[in-house]
C-alpha cells in the first residue's frame, strides 16, 4: 500500500470514529447524568491510550519547551469538542451534531490551507476547490434531510 492510501484510510477511520465518539460520550453523559464528569472519564482514558501509544510506538519532548506556547491550545479545542458534543448530541442528535462539526471542518481546513497557517501547507482556495467544498457540503447536508 502506498504511503498516501495508507494515510487516507487512517483517516477515513478517524472520520468515523468522530460520530462513534459523539455517540458514545453522549450516552456516557446521559447514563451518569453528567457530560461534564462523561468528558473527564473520556479524556482519563484518551491520556491512558495515548501513554500505550507513546510506550510501544516512542517518541520524544525534546523540542516542546522551544515549541510556541499557541500550539498547546489544540488541547482545548479537543475538550471544547468532546465537551459540546457530548452535551449537544443527546437533545440535538449526533447526526445534526456531526453535520455542524463536518461544516466547521470543510470551512476552517479551506482557511487554514489557503493561509497555510499555523505551518500547514498552502494550497490556494481555487474556485474548483471552493465549489468541491461547497459540494461536500451539501452532501453533508443532504444526508440530513433523508432522514427526515
Amino acid at each position: 500500500m502506498l504511503p498516501s492510501t495508507q494515510s487516507a484510510l487512517i483517516m477515513l477511520c478517524a472520520g468515523v470514529a468522530v460520530p462513534v465518539l459523539a455517540a458514545l460520550n453522549a450516552g456516557l453523559g446521559v447514563r451518569i447524568g453528567s457530560p461534564v464528569s462523561a468528558a473527564v472519564v473520556l479524556f482519563v482514558v484518551a491520556l491512558a491510550s495515548a501513554l500505550l501509544a507513546y510506550a510501544v510506538l516512542g517518541g520524544s519532548f525534546a523540542g516542546l519547551a522551544q515549541a510556541p506556547k499557541g500550539l498547546m491550545l489544540g488541547g482545548c479545542l479537543v475538550a471544547f469538542y468532546v465537551l459540546s458534543i457530548t452535551w449537544i448530541a443527546p437533545t440535538f442528535g449526533v447526526g445534526n451534531a456531526v453535520f455542524f462539526v463536518l461544516l466547521g471542518q470543510l470551512i476552517s481546513a479551506a482557511i487554514i490551507d489557503h493561509f497555510g497557517l499555523f505551518g500547514a501547507q498552502v494550497t490556494p482556495l481555487s474556485l474548483t476547490r471552493a465549489a468541491g467544498i461547497a459540494a461536500m457540503g451539501g452532501g453533508v447536508f443532504l444526508t440530513q434531510l433523508a432522514g427526515r
